[in-house]
């Protein structure tokens, strides 16, 4: 049997919508001969995470540690993961029927496709939802191409990094995600793109909540120092990534 391991960090303080997140994992069919993990990292060892997740499901692997962001927690949740595919969602978000059996079949039919993201819509406090205007067409998208659009959009990448779903060999060889207080989702998408091929998958797949406790709603979020400071990391790394893929060696990027 193969297994896709879904991954997915939490803060205990901010876990209000994991049981939303549960019931769009397990309304997911896989196509045959394929199963699902769940592997949930609380950040931190208070035992409330425990608390919110169904008893009975066997599919379920809830792990604790000291504190660290959401960054170690998202790595530390790679140490018990067995699948041959990682797959993150967050967990305030929710899958939308058929992503997980549509990234299945890009990889079951593009051997060089090494990872994938789909489409996601904002899902408003009001239950309304909300689309990207600039989401890329659909299908291969070429090494490099999301490094070229960093460059040119004020280092913003043109998919969703929380739709990622990545083969586990790539993961683990580009050491997961990125130690950074933010952004280490994205750090991940553009090293996957400096070194291979990705797909992006035009039909929804994710439902991104907007709400006051995510991540990216928090003042220390956009604090302009900090941005600066991991958006420029996360660039200088994919560069010197995509160079050593090219040409063997890191120096002379301009």
């Amino acid at each position: 049997m193969n297994r896709l391991s879904v991954i997915t960090p939490v803060r205990p303080d901010r876990a209000d919508h994991l049981g939303a997140a549960y019931e769009s994992l397990r309304s997911q069919s896989l196509p045959d001969g394929w199963c699902w993990e769940w592997i949930v990292q609380e950040d931190g060892q208070t035992g409330a995470v425990a608390a919110l997740l169904p008893d009975g499901d066997d599919r379920i692997s809830l792990g604790t540690g000291r504190r660290g962001g959401t960054a170690i927690t998202r790595n530390m949740a790679l140490t018990r993961a067995s699948g041959r595919l990682i797959k993150v969602l967050d967990h305030d978000d929710v899958l939308i029927d058929g992503a997980l059996a549509r990234e299945i079949e890009v990889f079951a039919a593009h051997d060089d496709v090494h990872w994938t993201a789909c489409r996601a819509l904002d899902l408003l406090p009001d239950g309304s939802t909300a689309g990207f205007a600039h989401d890329p067409p659909a299908g291969r998208l070429d090494r490099g191409s999301l490094l070229a659009h960093w460059r040119a959009n004020d280092r913003v990448v043109p998919v969703h990094a929380a739709t990622l779903c990545i083969r586990r060999e790539l993961l683990i060889a580009l050491g997961g995600w990125m130690a950074l207080p933010a952004s280490e989702d994205v750090g991940l998408v553009l090293a996957a793109d400096a070194l291979t091929d990705g797909w992006f998958i035009g039909q929804p797949g994710l439902l991104y909540r907007k709400w006051p406790a995510q991540t990216s709603a928090q003042p220390e979020f956009h604090d302009q120092l900090e941005w600066d400071a991991r958006t420029r990391l996360i660039g200088e790394r994919a560069q010197h990534l995509a160079a050593v893929r090219d040409t063997g060696r890191s120096d002379d990027i301009k």
